[in-house]
């Protein structure tokens, strides 16, 4: 899976965290040159990052990195296209480049250009992320911001519930398939516009009755939905929103929709 990595902003971190079986060891904790950043690894590989935040930063949660060749480029871009940029371009030593941006929903995201660190080692694996989902008001004028300003393509894949639009990266195929944008009528579970990353397990029912044994949310039961897989949507102690499925890997062609707001 290409062009993203997750962060979690949250209050507090334990030295570790599990997905079923499959645990996070807390690297570089809390190393104040780096911001109090640090790099959650499974079996030796970086899966994720973390740092502590404060409350003027906003609720604890996760924020998707899409992998930028030019940051301050990519971050003019989304400024033109009606999204603002939240954190100016900076860099990490010599470890990168980040930024913050919002789309031209508010939705927040970030921008990681690789120096030495090159972003995530452990995907589509038990216990690393496999899929980010995106809830927006508007699916055509969303994938339109997002083909504009980072090049990703989308592609309406046929489910037994109706057509998902999904994001894979320009000229990849849909082979390459990493996430997709739902619109936020079509679960009313959801209230408002932000991005979701989901975590590939072996078990979602023990994943489920883990997180409320240490004081996570159910936000939905695990639950069986045809052509993808067995998920359920949580978020932990501090409020901090993610999903687990164990997979089944869709099939199907579709349309790319992200030309129809160019």
């Amino acid at each position: 899976m290409k062009g993203y990595a997750p962060s979690a902003r949250v209050t507090r971190l334990a030295a570790q965290r599990s997905l079923g079986d499959h645990v996070f060891t807390r690297k570089n904790t809390g190393r104040p040159e780096v911001g109090g950043y640090g790099l959650f690894r499974l079996g030796g590989r970086t899966a994720a990052g973390g740092m502590q935040t404060t409350a003027e930063q906003g609720p604890p949660s996760w924020t998707v990195y899409f992998q930028a060749p030019d940051a301050d480029a990519t971050a003019r871009a989304a400024e033109q296209k009606h999204g603002r940029v939240l954190v100016q371009p900076m860099d990490v030593q010599d470890l990168g480049r980040m930024a913050i941006l919002a789309d031209q929903a508010g939705v927040s995201f970030g921008l990681w250009q690789p120096g030495r660190n090159q972003g995530l080692e452990a995907v589509q694996e038990p216990g690393s992320l496999c899929w980010v989902e995106l809830y927006t008001a508007d699916v055509p004028a969303t994938a339109a911001f997002y083909h504009s300003v980072l090049g990703l393509e989308t592609a309406g894949v046929d489910f037994p519930s109706g057509i998902y639009t999904a994001f894979h990266p320009a000229g990849e195929g849909e082979e390459a398939m990493f996430g997709g944008v739902v619109p936020l009528s079509g679960d009313p579970a959801e209230e408002q516009a932000y991005w979701l990353p989901y975590f590939e397990v072996t078990d979602p029912d023990a994943v489920v009755a883990r997180a409320g044994e240490r004081g996570g949310t159910v936000r939905l039961p695990a639950t069986d939905v045809p052509g993808v897989g067995r998920l359920a949507k949580l978020a932990d102690p501090y409020g901090a929103r993610f999903a687990v499925v164990r997979s089944e890997r869709p099939e199907g062609q579709g349309t790319d929709l992200s030309e129809q707001h160019a």
